[in-house]
């Protein structure tokens, strides 16, 4: 069962992520309404049963600022799907500059991807090219929508995601 609901602004673009009790409570109030209930799942109480919401849209507009992921390890690892960009395996995990910092590769997201230990040694002080290590994926800065889902399937949220 999924316990968490995406949160849509007034013009169903993501807004956040929240619990199923939260957002139960704002559609409940009429402050949102349910969108997408969770596959087959039921709130229940002693005399009704109200369907569990997977996405909710909030009835006025609220105005947040730009929400841009931050750089960090994890965040790194998260868009690269926990996997080393040159051998694909999840062990061992760790970043690698894509250009060495030695060489004046900056710490950015479009120079930093996951690496496995065995493959970031093997890299060394080199680029994945002198190295005749290619890349899986090129490395990108990932919106905040990607950064919405989570590792289990949310398959009523996808068409909300990929606009946002």
């Amino acid at each position: 069962m999924n316990n968490r609901v995406l949160v849509l602004n007034q013009d169903y673009r993501p807004l956040m992520v929240c619990s199923v009790q939260r957002a139960f409570v704002m559609v409940y109030l009429n402050k949102s309404e349910l969108v997408r209930p969770a596959n087959g799942y039921k709130l229940r109480t002693v005399t009704t049963s109200y369907a569990m919401p997977s996405v909710i849209r909030l009835h006025r507009y609220v105005n947040a600022p730009y929400k841009g992921v931050t750089l960090t390890r994890q965040n790194v690892f998260k868009r690269d799907n926990f996997e080393c960009q040159y051998c694909g395996t999840k062990r061992d995990l760790t970043l690698d500059h894509v250009t060495p910092s030695s060489r004046g590769g900056v710490h950015a997201w479009v120079n930093l991807v996951t690496a496995c230990k065995k493959c970031n040694a093997k890299k060394g002080d080199f680029t994945p090219e002198e190295a005749a290590m290619p890349l899986r994926h090129k490395p990108f800065k990932p919106t905040y929508s990607l950064f919405l889902r989570d590792t289990h399937s949310h398959n009523e949220w996808d068409e909300f995601l990929a606009t946002g």
